[in-house]
């Protein structure tokens, strides 16, 4: 079953990211990756806000028959939340654990929920397992960003 990939691949993700994370220093951590970019810190913040909105798309998702879901402002959370201020380990030990509880999540789905339509903002309907495949190739684009 797909969500049990999804979980399983999920959690190779996080084991496989915690040790070159832990590896980049605190100061490297918060300085931007360039001029107007987001620093390591909050790219990961990002995931963090990513994981938070992904978590109530994958639970709503199989509570109904059709779900929609408002956008958010990847922007301003990041920026709101002050990614920057936070200690370097706690902003990973906060990302691992969220994702660790996100595959739990997939792995528990009910496989009748995945081809729930979930329209996110104004985009055409995709479905449930659709945003639990997406959530690893966004998480994967970010932690390149991170680890590059």
């Amino acid at each position: 079953m797909i969500h049990k990939g999804c979980a399983e691949k999920l959690t190779e993700i996080v084991e496989a990211s915690l040790p070159k994370l832990t590896a980049i220093g605190a100061a490297e951590s918060a300085r931007p990756r360039a001029p107007g970019k987001w620093s390591r810190r909050e790219i990961l913040g990002h995931l963090i806000d990513s994981a938070a909105n992904n978590h109530q798309r994958f639970v709503r998702a199989q509570q109904m028959s059709r779900f929609e879901f408002p956008p958010y402002a990847q922007d301003d959370w990041v920026s709101l939340q002050h990614y920057n201020e936070r200690p370097w380990p706690e902003i990973i030990a906060l990302w691992c654990e969220y994702n660790r509880h996100l595959a739990h999540v997939m792995a528990h789905c009910n496989p009748d929920a995945l081809n729930t339509p979930c329209v996110i903002e104004y985009a055409e309907p995709v479905t449930l397992e659709w945003l639990m495949t997406d959530y690893l190739d966004h998480l994967n684009h970010h932690l390149s960003q991170i680890l590059e």
